[in-house]
């Protein structure tokens, strides 16, 4: 008897082959998602100026050059896809009424210390060394004024303590 080719073979492989054409689509799709809106440049973020007083004799300030994230965009961008951050730089995430504040680390390819702010303006919390591209919260515990973050290390080369006293004045 003669082996009749099996017709239903090639349906099943059309089939097979557009389910693995709509995975990969919508995998590539995910990944390819950054934030919810288009990155900003980084140059049209505003800057300011943020002091920290360490000790309690308020000595030898120590003075930061940051952008200010100043919009729910702009804080949920920080430095995602920066590479690079010279000491003495940072980001500022103030908030207008204080609140519980978290960070993440997603498309953040360098090492970071998250400062987090109290509402009478000290130190409350530091987390150093935040690992780059995790997904994992780092939260504040308690309501905060502001985030500062900054590259990883530089909170021990600063010498940051909890109750540090830290301001800044927003640009206008």
């Amino acid at each position: 008897m003669p082996n009749k080719p099996n017709k239903k073979l090639p349906a099943t492989k059309l089939l097979l082959a557009t389910l693995c054409t709509c995975a990969l689509t919508l995998s590539v799709t995910k990944v390819g998602r950054t934030q919810s809106g288009p990155l900003e440049d980084l140059a049209t973020f505003p800057r300011a100026t943020v002091e920290i007083l360490r000790g309690k004799k308020k000595k030898d300030p120590r003075r930061l050059e940051v952008w200010v994230a100043d919009t729910p965009a702009r804080q949920e961008q920080g430095f995602m896809f920066v590479h690079d951050l010279q000491p003495g730089q940072g980001m500022l995430l103030p908030e207008t009424k204080p609140k519980k504040m978290s960070v993440r680390m997603k498309n953040t390819y360098l090492e970071l210390d998250i400062v987090f702010v109290g509402e009478k303006g000290a130190i409350d919390k530091i987390i150093e060394h935040a690992p780059p591209l995790s997904l994992e919260p780092l939260n504040s515990d308690k309501p905060v004024s502001a985030v500062l973050e900054i590259k990883g290390g530089e909170a021990a080369r600063l010498e940051l303590k909890k109750g540090d006293r830290v301001s800044w004045t927003l640009p206008q």
